[in-house]
């Protein structure tokens, strides 16, 4: 990646640390982006601190799709943007209104320190709760110089009345019993004014407060300050961070929180719907739900909550334990139920489903969608031979961009309908995963004139198949032949591994099994890699590490 001019003298002006304070002063608003870019890059807080709090436009974008080799932002600089954007609330050179957040999170344990979904969320909602606490503590002050000020205008007011009655009294030259009488009742009259001033306190504190409740609960809930920040961002939320982020969401503030995607974490289906009741209901765009046991009935009572989100086009549930058993009481009503909630998600577009044990019930879930789908992804849903018939007819596949049926058992009863789905989403489809479906090479020989007729495809993944080499000679060299094509990753030959591997070995098996160290392991790669240099294709990434693959890298 080449760096411009701006960029390379950015990098150099950030590097010295301790001089932030001193240049950003001059800094004209056009070069803020330039260096806020070189702070997050070279890892200078100090200099992320100094221009966000006197970020001079009213829109900051910080995250968003990272390009090839570019890394997340430092965990350091992204608390200094946070502690600088409470900063910059009260400082009149900041001009900034809406903070996006989205994707900036990393993986967690990553290069460089990346801060991840987690701890990204819960420092986000530290930060509100701050905010929120610091401008209450403003409003108490200012509420308390206000009643000083009244106090004053009222013992001035009361002083000068004082003496205008004596004055009076003076000039009229009454006696001393009639002037005595007039100090009794000018006393008399300042009593009462205290009293009735100290009465009003209290009647206005006791409204403040009201039955059972103590004078900061009240102030917390009669905050009214307005909004001056809205901060948008990807939620993640588990059981340790959920009391912060109900907190966060809950209460009003200087700074609001907007969610674009949502992803929770071992909650059940109650918490999930209160959470759900919190978020604004413009902006949220996804729902992603892992390892929580929400069931078929408990799924069914979220989705009519969902289709109150006008924006919602994704919905991902992994390992939810929705398992149908046409033998339990009530399943075939609950699955009713939930194909007519999924019918009132209107905007949806991705949906993903992982190791949810629905066999034979495709069609009951996917034909209740009002809009064809764009993103499917299906692993481990040992989908039948009427499931793929199905898809492979569906009005979803014209459509597909993106179709993972990764661990799905293909065979010779469900390879015509694979090919049929192929031809259907030949000129749409862009990523596909086959990995792990038990490929062999016949079978592969029979799939490659679909494979190479999907003229838009990106991305193939095929890892954990059973293929010989020859069977990989085979799939690499229709892969030169694939203009569009930018990625492939293929399976180690059953060659590689160590003797001893059944003739039709499954995925876990492949996963599992030793490779042969006396086999040149690197052999096998420039091999397929000289395949490529002979079509003329340097722009065809081959692997094989199942692990780091990222189809989202060719986009």
């Amino acid at each position: 990646m080449q760096l411009s001019l701006v960029s390379l003298c950015a990098r150099e002006v950030v590097s010295d640390h301790s001089s932030s304070p001193g240049w950003v002063r001059w800094v004209p608003r056009e070069l803020y982006r330039p260096l806020l870019e070189a702070a997050f890059h070279s890892c200078r807080p100090l200099a992320v601190s100094e221009l966000v709090q006197r970020w001079p436009e009213r829109t900051l974008r910080v995250g968003g799709r990272r390009k090839q080799g570019q890394t997340a932002p430092n965990r350091l600089c992204i608390q200094a943007l946070l502690l600088a954007v409470v900063r910059g609330l009260s400082d009149h050179r900041c001009a900034l209104q809406m903070l996006d957040l989205c994707g900036l999170q990393g993986d967690e344990g990553g290069m460089g320190d990346p801060m991840g979904g987690w701890s990204l969320t819960v420092a986000l909602c530290t930060v509100v709760v701050q905010a929120r606490a610091g401008a209450q503590r403003g409003q108490r002050k200012e509420g308390e110089r206000e009643r000083k000020r009244f106090s004053a205008l009222e013992r001035e007011r009361d002083i000068k009345r004082e003496r205008g009655q004596r004055k009076r009294g003076s000039e009229l030259g009454g006696d001393e019993t009639s002037s005595e009488s007039e100090r009794v009742m000018s006393e008399e009259e300042l009593i009462k004014g205290v009293r009735r001033r100290m009465e009003m306190e209290r009647k206005r504190e006791a409204a403040l407060t009201g039955p059972g409740g103590s004078k900061r609960e009240s102030e917390e809930k009669e905050f009214d300050g307005e909004v001056l920040m809205h901060v948008r961002a990807d939620l993640f939320v588990n059981a340790r961070s959920w009391e912060r982020v109900r907190v966060a969401l809950s209460a009003s503030g200087p700074i609001k929180l907007q969610c674009r995607y949502l992803r929770v974490e071992e909650f059940s289906v109650s918490s999930i719907r209160t959470l759900l009741g919190l978020l604004p209901r413009r902006g949220l765009l996804g729902v992603d739900v892992r390892y929580s046991s929400l069931g078929v009935a408990g799924l069914a009572e979220l989705l009519p909550l969902l289709s109150t989100f006008p924006a919602l086009n994704s919905l991902r549930l992994h390992y939810c334990n929705l398992d149908f058993r046409r033998d339990h009481l009530g399943q075939e009503e609950a699955l009713r139920d939930l194909s007519q909630g999924l019918a009132h998600l209107q905007e949806l577009r991705r949906l993903s489903l992982t190791a949810l044990r629905l066999p034979g019930q495709l069609r009951v879930l996917l034909s209740s969608l009002p809009q064809p789908l764009e993103v499917l992804e299906l692993p481990y849903l040992s989908l039948s031979p009427s499931d793929l018939s199905y898809l492979s007819s569906s009005h979803h596949a014209p459509t597909l961009q993106q179709l993972d049926l990764s661990e799905n058992r293909v065979d010779e009863h469900t390879l015509p309908s694979i090919r049929r789905l192929l031809t259907q989403a030949s000129s749409s489809l862009q990523h596909l995963s086959l990995s792990g479906c038990g490929l062999t090479d016949g079978l592969l020989g029979l799939l490659l004139p679909s494979l190479g007729g999907c003229c838009a495809l990106k991305s193939l993944a095929l890892a954990l198949n059973p293929l010989s080499m020859a069977g990989l000679v085979d799939l690499v060299k229709m892969a030169v032949r694939m203009p569009s094509l930018r990625q492939l990753l293929y399976p180690n030959p059953l060659e590689d591994y160590q003797p001893g591997l059944p003739d039709l070995p499954s995925s876990a098996q492949l996963l599992d099994w030793p490779l042969d160290e006396a086999t040149d392991i690197n052999a096998t790669g420039s091999q397929l890699n000289g395949l490529l240099m002979e079509g003329g294709r340097s722009d065809l990434f081959l692997t094989c590490d199942l692990l780091n693959y990222d189809k989202d890298l060719v986009d």
